[in-house]
């Protein structure tokens, strides 16, 4: 296999389920604008492409907006998540990554517009994402529709808040 067909099997996007079209809302919503499609490692892709709209949403309406933002994107999510799964017959498609939009922007209330917040923000999003602690794993687990995807996310999100607003504790009493 020469590096071209190597490089084509690694980097790739995935395609739509069968009669989705990639500008239908639930696709665009679900997958983060297809953020998710791209492989490999779409849920650390789909967690890097929430961060400018989380990062806006902080910088000009404040905390109070990025959590009830948060809460909009998860119910959204909770919608688009569903339908995208049963439309790929996958309990928990890859591709959907609206669940780490949600999970990053819970994790990084407390960042404010500090981007090394934002920095652990994202790192403790994705360890708690990845190793899911309970709770989260038993929404992984049970993987019954919409809103188990993103809970699982939604926890990993509040564990690693709390991290976060610890680390901009930390960096006020340095200060």
């Amino acid at each position: 296999m020469n590096d071209n067909q190597n490089t084509q099997k690694r980097f790739r996007i995935e395609p739509l389920p069968t009669g989705m079209d990639k500008n239908s809302a639930v696709a665009m919503i679900a997958t983060w604008f297809g953020s998710g499609r791209l492989r490999p490692a779409s849920g650390t892709i789909g967690t890097l492409a929430a961060i400018p709209a989380g990062y806006i949403i902080q910088a000009t309406m404040g905390v109070y907006a990025m959590a009830l933002a948060a809460v909009l994107i998860t119910i959204v999510g909770a919608m688009a998540a569903d339908r995208f799964s049963k439309a790929s017959g996958n309990k928990d498609d890859s591709s959907i990554v609206i669940d780490e939009v949600a999970g990053l922007w819970i994790a990084a209330i407390p960042a404010s517009t500090t981007p090394e917040l934002w920095v652990v923000a994202f790192l403790l999003f994705r360890i708690f994402d990845i190793y899911k602690p309970w709770p989260a794993s038993f929404f992984d687990k049970r993987g019954k529709g919409g809103w188990d995807i993103m809970l699982d996310d939604v926890i990993a999100g509040i564990f690693a808040m709390m991290g976060t607003a610890s680390a901009a504790l930390a960096l006020m009493m340095q200060q």
